[in-house]
């Protein structure tokens, strides 16, 4: 107990200390409460203090129980609060994680914007980044398939700039006025409420195949972005087309853009299956993790801009949400970097109150006539105030770090007291102009407008399977893979033939292939003639694989280390030293989490280890990695059921497995399938086959904390490393070892 509010105590102490130079963490301060604080005492919300928590005013006796009493205002406050802790959740976007951070340039884009969180690169800007999921409710699983939220709050000078995007570039819809409709389509069914955050149901195709617009989006739902690895191993887009404008009132189109340098990693979709049982709340466990350990999430910033005369030089409209302006023809321009570099205090009033507007701009951004866009500004503002009441911006999470000053009055839960009798403009004193250009005031761009007043979209914007075409032609053979079977999938779990037999139509018109596999999985008839020729373009940033970190590293890989009583304690204190100099985090698994001892060690006088899990409070897919130490633990290990599923599932999973000395017999067992190779004891050499790293002789210099992670290394920690960095063996995947074994 005294431990833990230490802990409590120092976050405090850590919180005051950054806030000297953070001003978002300052502005908050004055809110902050320590419920840790044991001199402090229970009070009422009007600030009484409490003597009894326990048990309600009644009539009462030694002997008997009586009337409870309305008059007791301390059980009444107490229950009446419970009561209405909760707020409306989102309609979309309910299941979130957030953390706040820092934005930095190191490259100003003075040339085409005044914005001065996008030209003064002297400036750190605080911010709040918000991830969620899409269709769940709040209490859903983190690892659904699906679209994710990349909501960013810059805390400017110059107020709030809030880009609200996604993890994938583009959207199901054109126009705001479908946004209902597609909601609905995904959302439980409304008759039995089911399913909770899947796309796989009825609605949700039938609504993909009538609305053809929808088609590039849902094929980057059912790729490997619809299922990350980690928040912070996801892109960010701000998904629609803004503009910028220069001090020079030149105007330019814009498309924002966050690349993580830890690269772009996904789950498989059966580990990611698993995972929403084993634990929902991976994804912002994962956040938590990482920057409680001081290994700070970090994303590249980009820009794509246009200048407004290159507007129509494109085969696509590049005001319409469901394309993409493809890096050939308009390479990113990086000039900043977002960093996260602290957890929340409190959930609900950070993460859950906070608010994001993408209305909500800076003077030198600006909107363009995308009509998403033009949709969102009205409805992002709208969802607040059902949410969070007309005053939501004076909440500390929303509020800005700016002066906020005007002649806007009281409504429900207003803080701030405002001092004088003017609350109008113009007034006899003059006092709280607009600002001038010149001091700050935002203005709008005086574009020339003009057209004809009719519910028609043009010509660009009716041309739907060209980009799906794009994007699918851009993918590795392995990325090809999980789509067609994220598509088996997603219509196995439709039982109208009506929804299947379309889709696997719908398919003809991006590739015949694809269209013919799926068809054949979800019990649609064989689909003979694809409905359009395939253009053959590809561009290589559409695939996950362009986006390797660009030097390996391991940095919060999870690695499991697998041991028993009588492991190999050179082997295993040597791995875990390597792992953490190389910032992964290593977790050792044994049968108990009662200490375990390494062979040799005599159990009165020796230390052990005492396991972070044991076998069957954990599993392989909460982790990248599995490392099997030699010992005589072995023979023990090989008799259980369990670990030679921890393995056997890691396997499966395509993830780096490491074994040395005996710990290699483990492994050959879990893994033995036709074609695969593991290291003897008759060599000392360290075999690294389909990811699979052995090395069934080693000595103490075959561990160091320096690392030299290589494609082919022959020492076995560089060579293991190496398998880990690399996310998966997508080879073992490709070449069908992986479905050798049950899993």
């Amino acid at each position: 107990m005294a431990s833990t509010v230490a802990n409590g105590l120092q976050k405090v102490v850590n919180m005051n200390g950054a806030a000297s130079h953070n001003p978002k963490l300052a502005d908050m301060s004055r809110d902050f409460v320590n419920s840790e604080d044991q001199n402090a005492r229970i009070t009422t919300d009007f600030g009484q203090k409490v003597s009894n928590t326990d048990h309600w005013l009644a009539v009462s006796s030694e002997d008997r129980y009586g009337a409870t009493l309305l008059e007791d205002t301390h059980g009444r406050e107490k229950i009446h609060r419970f009561d209405h802790e909760r707020i409306p959740e989102r309609v979309v976007h309910a299941r979130g994680a957030g953390a706040f951070g820092t934005f930095k340039l190191f490259e100003s884009a003075s040339d085409v914007t005044k914005a001065g969180v996008l030209t003064d690169t002297s400036r750190t800007t605080p911010v709040f980044l918000r991830f969620s999921t899409v269709l769940g409710s709040r209490g859903s699983a983190d690892t659904v398939r699906d679209v994710r939220g990349f909501a960013v709050k810059f805390y400017t000078e110059e107020g709030n700039w809030d880009m609200v995007g996604n993890d994938i570039p583009v959207f199901f819809i054109q126009d705001a006025m479908k946004f209902p409709d597609i909601i609905h389509s995904g959302k439980p069914e409304p008759d039995t409420e089911i399913p909770q955050a899947q796309s796989a149901h009825n609605n949700f195709w039938d609504f993909q195949y009538l609305h053809s617009e929808a088609t590039h989006m849902f094929m980057w739902a059912m790729s490997d972005r619809g299922i990350p690895r980690s928040y912070r191993m996801m892109q960010g887009f701000g998904v629609n087309t803004y503009t910028l404008e220069s001090d020079k009132g030149e105007r330019h189109f814009v498309k924002f853009h966050f690349t993580p340098t830890l690269g772009v990693h996904s789950f498989v979709w059966d580990e990611a299956l698993k995972i929403c049982g084993q634990n929902p709340d991976f994804h912002r466990a994962d956040l938590y993790e990482a920057i409680d350990n001081g290994v700070f999430p970090k994303w590249k910033f980009g820009i794509q801009t246009l200048k407004e005369s290159q507007q129509d030089d494109f085969e696509f409209d590049i005001l319409d949400a469901t394309k993409v302006w493809p890096e050939e023809e308009v390479p990113i321009r990086y000039i900043g970097e977002l960093e996260l570099n602290r957890n929340v205090d409190e959930y609900f009033p950070q993460t859950e109150q906070v608010a994001f507007c993408t209305s909500h701009v800076v003077p030198g951004i600006g909107f363009s006539d995308d009509p998403l866009l033009q949709g969102r500004n009205f409805s992002y503002f709208d969802t607040q105030l059902s949410r969070l009441g007309i005053n939501w911006q004076q909440l500390p999470i929303n509020r800005p770090v700016c002066p906020v000053m005007n002649h806007q009055r009281d409504g429900q839960s207003q803080h701030m007291i405002h001092q004088g009798k003017i609350n109008y403009w113009p007034n006899r004193h003059s006092a709280i102009p607009p600002a001038k250009p010149e001091e700050g005031g935002y203005t709008d761009y005086p574009q020339k407008v003009a057209g004809i007043k009719q519910r028609l979209k043009s010509k660009k914007f009716r041309e739907h399977f060209n980009q799906a075409q794009l994007f699918y032609n851009s993918q590795s053979p392995p990325e090809k893979a999980h789509i067609t079977s994220a598509l088996a999938f997603e219509l196995d779990h439709c039982d109208d033939p009506i929804v299947y037999n379309r889709m696997a139509e719908r398919l003809c018109e991006i590739d015949l292939g694809l269209a013919q596999a799926v068809a054949e999985m979800c019990g649609a008839p064989t689909p003979t003639k694809a409905l359009r020729p395939n253009h053959g373009k590809k561009s290589a940033a559409l695939s996950i694989t362009h986006y390797n970190a660009p030097e390996p590293t391991i940095a919060t890989r999870r690695i499991a280390i697998l041991i028993g009583d009588g492991y190999d304690a050179v082997a295993f204190n040597g791995v875990i030293a390597a792992l953490k100099a190389a910032k992964a985090f290593p977790f050792v698994i044994g049968p108990k989490r009662q200490t375990l001892y390494a062979d040799g060690e005599d159990k009165s006088t020796g230390k052990g280890v005492q396991p972070d899990h044991h076998f069957e409070g954990m599993r392989s897919t909460m982790f990248d990695s599995v490392f099997v130490p030699g010992g005589s633990h072995i023979e023990t290990l090989k008799k259980q059921g369990r670990v030679v599923h921890w393995v056997r599932e890691a396997f499966g999973h395509l993830k780096a497995i490491g074994a040395t000395g005996e710990g290699v017999e483990l492994v050959k067992l879990a893994c033995q399938v036709d074609g695969m190779k593991f290291s003897t004891p008759r060599s000392n050499e360290v075999v690294d086959h389909y990811g699979v790293v052995t090395a069934a002789a080693t000595t103490p210099h075959s561990f160091k904390e320096t690392l030299q992670m290589a494609k082919g290394a022959k020492d076995f920690i560089d060579a293991y490393t190496w398998e880990i960095s690399q996310h998966r063996n997508f080879d073992r995947e490709m070449d069908g070892l992986s479905a050798m074994v049950a899993y």
